[in-house]
C-alpha cells in the first residue's frame, strides 16, 4: 500500500487548506482512511478518520473546523481545513487501516502564521 499526500503549505490564521491523499496498491473495500498530525516535540495525534461506509470521527480540537471526506472510486481521502489556527501547524500524515494493519504515507507540512 502506498499513500501520496499533497496540499500542505503556508496560510494565515483564519485561512483554509485542503489536503488530499491517494492510496494505491492492494486496497480492500473495507478500510479506514485517516489524517494524523505531529507538531514539533509533540506526539502524533489522530485528527480525523472516515470508514469506507462514511462514518467519521474527529479530534475535539478540530471539530466544526475540519471535514474529512473520501472518494472510494479514486481511493482518495481529503481533509478540508477551515478557520486554521497557529496551533494547527504540524506535519500531516494520511493513513489507511485494513485488516488491522495501519499504513502511513509521507507527511505534508501545514504552517499557519498568526
Amino acid at each position: 500500500v502506498q499513500l501520496q499526500a499533497s496540499g500542505g503549505g503556508l496560510v494565515q490564521a483564519g485561512g483554509s487548506l485542503r489536503l488530499s491523499c491517494e492510496a494505491s496498491g492492494s486496497i480492500f473495500k473495507i478500510n479506514v482512511l485517516a489524517w494524523y498530525r505531529q507538531a514539533p516535540e509533540k506526539q502524533r495525534e489522530l485528527v480525523a478518520a472516515i470508514t469506507s461506509g462514511g462514518n467519521t470521527n474527529y479530534a475535539d480540537s478540530v471539530k466544526g473546523r475540519f471535514t474529512i471526506s473520501r472518494d472510494n472510486a479514486k481511493n482518495t481521502v481529503y481533509l478540508h481545513m477551515n478557520s486554521l489556527k497557529p496551533e494547527d501547524t504540524a506535519v500531516y500524515y494520511c493513513a489507511l487501516a485494513q485488516l488491522g494493519v495501519p499504513h502511513f504515507g509521507q507527511g505534508t507540512q501545514v504552517t499557519v502564521s498568526s
